[in-house]
């Protein structure tokens, strides 16, 4: 197997108690059924109180990698919270990364205490496509809705998305060696609604650019 681009650069970004470590495992254990070399790698913030949780998952047909992705060589960012999306870009990103984002906030202490606000999810959204080459707004969660594991649905909207050369049968087999038999149904139909949200519901939700940015909205950390 090849790759177009060889190491392929994953950042999956979140929050303390989403379950981006999960989120994790799940694509790299698809990532080594495909046949690929996989390493990964988890920064931590105060993450038992909400703070930022960053994993690197670098893909090659090659060679095993380094675990930490230089900056500025993130092929492909989910963010799992839209503020941390935007940093983890900042540092990460370049004009040809592509960025699944939900658009969910988590709200920092500083925030719920009225020390600072949080910015509107929209201008989030628009501040990420004036530096990347593509962004699609994926819902986990309608209001309301409960149950479903929001990690695992964007885990299933990546694998819907094509962002990654790893066939959808390879991220069900790691769910079932990862997931435990209780919650194994639960999250087989988060990944299915997500792999469903990319592959049948995308609309544009912002006019095409001159640069070629888009933003694709796929319906269903403030500094402390």
């Amino acid at each position: 197997m090849t790759l177009e681009k060889d190491p392929l650069n994953l950042i999956i970004a979140g929050v303390g108690g989403q379950g981006n470590i999960l989120a994790s495992q799940i694509v790299a254990t698809a990532g080594i059924k495909e046949g690929l070399y996989v390493t990964v790698s988890e920064t931590y913030g105060a993450s038992q109180r909400g703070g930022p949780v960053m994993s690197h998952v670098r893909f090659s047909a090659k060679a095993q990698c380094g675990p930490l992705i230089p900056e500025g060589e993130a092929d492909v960012i989910v963010g799992l919270e839209p503020i941390e999306a935007l940093r983890i870009i900042g540092d990460y990103g370049n004009p040809k990364t592509r960025v699944i984002v939900s658009p969910r906030p988590i709200y920092p202490i500083s925030v719920l205490a009225g020390q600072a606000k949080y910015p509107p999810v929209e201008e989030v959204v628009q501040k990420l496509v004036g530096v990347v080459a593509e962004v699609r707004v994926v819902k986990a969660i309608e209001e309301g809705e409960t149950g479903l594991a929001a990690n695992v649905v964007m885990v299933g909207a990546l694998a819907g998305s094509g962002m990654l050369p790893i066939k959808i049968n390879n991220f069900e087999e790691s769910l079932r060696e990862i997931v435990s038999p209780r919650d194994l149904d639960l999250n087989l139909r988060a990944f299915r609604k997500g792999v469903e949200l990319a592959g049948g519901k995308a609309a544009v939700l912002a006019p095409v650019k001159p640069t070629r940015k888009r933003v694709i909205r796929v319906d269903n950390r403030l500094n402390q």
